[in-house]
């Protein structure tokens, strides 16, 4: 069996006016949906960020993927990285903390191979009739939680403003707990994060104690400022939160670097404060873990199949995180059903992974859905790993013309959320790390 097709599809999906310390998403999020096709008959399919940049750097290595057998993933890997350089070996090269998720050029040799890696394990499994998480080793669980990822938001909801605002704007604690309530109706989520950095450190921190009061203990919390804090706004942070942040909770990327983090953690300590503390912004590659872990700055690692480079290097990080004594979760972008099923396969593979996922899914539309037969369901806030072949989805080719034909209209081919901000909210604003 050999790969003898390779097709990209550029698509654009409606996304709210979320709001992150990046800035404000825009009206659509760029996709990428990749088709590989072997001369057995089978496919394979996956999705990753979209825009010129991911779509060139798959083009890039095009030939190597055509004529390839889809189980040597190994030897795949080795070519991308000689033909680009692999630039995420540059010595001291780190995820600069300004840029958003799938524009480091430190992960670009990684998120390449890991859209092809995910297609490939797709046909493999459809080759031999099992799902990817058996194909990949086996599952440590039939159902992946994840978590009602909270956003304070403008109203509005995306797209060209024919888009239902299902959530309404959310600018301040008590709308916050509504759209929380509302999304947990909707999806049975048993845990909860709050992306933060958006509002004065105060209000963030009313915010997460009125969720408690709403949901109480037996509901995790988490937030996310993504490094907007100082290093004594972080402190203090941690200090107001020593409760709610308890009971399987954790404080992600309060600010800057691995250094500043672990200053964090060693005041937090000494006043016998032991809430974890997480990150998907100063540790994003294999070589950060072992630096993290001699900080003793991060305890909860968000792994991420798009930009660690697939779903075994995913599952290489939940095995390094337990021998280390680390905890493992996962990060989200604005994604579809497709990376949904991808980030269940491999959650499921994981037996460290125990915090239940981010997922961007819920602030997405089934108007834009490219899964045959609609959106996938959550059960209690989880997804069911299906007992069909591969990923156990179908694209809908009517759906993906849809999107394509969105992309085509839309001005814009990169995420910038800063030009976002300054366009629709404040002319003025930049992203200044820290903030606050």
């Amino acid at each position: 069996m050999r790969i003898s097709n390779l097709k990209l599809h550029s698509i654009a999906i409606a996304d709210p006016p979320l709001r992150s310390s990046y800035g404000l998403h825009a009206p659509w999020a760029l996709r990428t949906i990749v088709e590989l096709e072997t001369d057995d008959g089978v496919a394979g399919i996956s999705e990753t960020y979209g825009g010129e940049g991911p779509r060139a750097a798959l083009e890039a290595v095009r030939k190597f993927v055509i004529g390839m057998d889809p189980f040597q993933l190994a030897g795949l890997y080795r070519k991308i990285c000689e033909e680009t350089g692999t630039a995420a070996d540059i010595p001291g090269g780190h995820t600069q903390t300004w840029l958003v998720p799938g524009e480091n050029p430190l992960d670009q040799d990684n998120r390449t191979f890991a859209a092809l890696e995910m297609a490939c394990l797709d046909i493999i499994g459809k080759a031999v009739n099992r799902p990817v998480c058996d194909v990949i080793g086996g599952r440590a669980r039939d159902r992946v939680p994840f978590s009602a990822y909270l956003f304070y938001k403008h109203a509005g909801g995306g797209g060209d403003g024919h888009y239902e605002d299902e959530y309404e704007e959310a600018l301040d604690p008590g709308s916050v707990v509504r759209e929380c309530r509302q999304m947990i109706d909707s999806y049975g989520f048993r845990e909860i994060k709050l992306k933060g950095g958006v509002l004065e450190p105060a209000s963030e921190v009313e915010t997460i104690r009125q969720l408690r009061a709403e949901f109480g203990r037996a509901v995790p919390l988490r937030i996310d400022p993504n490094c907007a804090w100082s290093v004594e706004t972080s402190v203090q942070v941690g200090e107001s939160l020593r409760d709610e942040l308890s009971d399987g909770g954790y404080l992600e990327d309060p600010c800057p670097s691995l250094e500043g983090m672990g200053a964090v953690r060693k005041r937090l300590l000494g006043q016998g404060i032991d809430t974890p503390l997480a990150s998907n912004v100063a540790v994003t590659q294999f070589r950060d873990v072992p630096r993290a872990r001699e900080l003793d700055a991060v305890q909860i690692v968000l792994s991420d199949p798009h930009y660690w480079g697939g779903l075994r290097k995913v599952q290489s990080l939940s095995h390094l995180c337990d021998v280390l004594g680390m905890g493992t979760s996962m990060h989200s972008n604005s994604h579809l059903g497709v990376s949904l099923m991808a980030m269940a396969h491999v959650a499921a593979a994981c037996p460290n992974l125990t915090y239940a996922c981010d997922t961007h899914y819920p602030w997405q539309t089934g108007k834009d859905e490219v899964v045959a037969g609609g959106r996938i369901r959550f059960e209690k806030g989880a997804v069911v790993i299906p007992s069909k072949a591969g990923l156990g989805v179908e694209l809908d080719y009517d759906q993906l013309a849809r999107g394509r034909e969105r992309y085509e209209k839309i001005p814009y081919r990169r995420r910038d959320d800063e030009a976002e901000m300054q366009k629709r909210v404040d002319p003025n604003w930049k992203r200044v790390v820290p903030r606050w």
